[in-house]
């Protein structure tokens, strides 16, 4: 079981590990790249496990080049669940964080990147998400089944 925290709370000091990310980011990485916050932290109204989550998105053709560079950078967290275009990575930081890092314009990068904006753009979404971390936050594995079905959901939801 894990405790839950409301996002608003975090909010502050996720923005500032974002900022002292995106600066060391800026010294490591030639290519371009864009690092922005997600996960629970960033939708206002959020249930977090009190962990600040990092989307670092960079172009294709860069992408192996950047995870080989965080690799001797970051500590790699969870492997079996690296793909073709997603590698994730632990950072060293007053609050538990992440930074997942995806080719811009790939599946996991429009997964991260939608569903985020559309649960920070509607509170309905942000409920359901609530919801569904109180339900199942007594099992991780159902949890993350779970919520890895929402997010399908919310990615493919027609936006009018």
């Amino acid at each position: 079981m894990f405790e839950l925290r409301r996002s608003d709370d975090l909010l502050p000091a996720a923005r500032e590990i974002l900022d002292q990310e995106r600066r060391r980011l800026a010294r490591l990485l030639s290519t371009p790249h864009e690092l922005v916050l997600s996960g629970g932290s960033s939708a206002p109204g959020a249930l977090t496990k009190g962990d600040v989550d990092l989307h670092l998105r960079v172009p294709p053709a860069a992408f192996d080049a950047v995870v080989a560079t965080l690799t001797g950078i970051y500590q790699v967290v969870r492997p079996e669940i690296w793909q073709p275009t997603l590698a994730t990575f632990a950072v060293e930081s007053d609050l538990p964080t992440g930074v997942a890092v995806t080719p811009a314009g790939s599946e996991h990068d429009l997964r991260f990147t939608r569903t985020w904006q559309r649960m920070a753009a509607d509170p309905a979404l942000v409920d359901a998400y609530n919801d569904l971390k109180r339900r199942h936050r007594n099992d991780p594995e159902e949890y993350e089944r779970r919520k890895s079905a929402f997010f399908d959901e919310v990615t493919t939801l027609r936006v009018e």
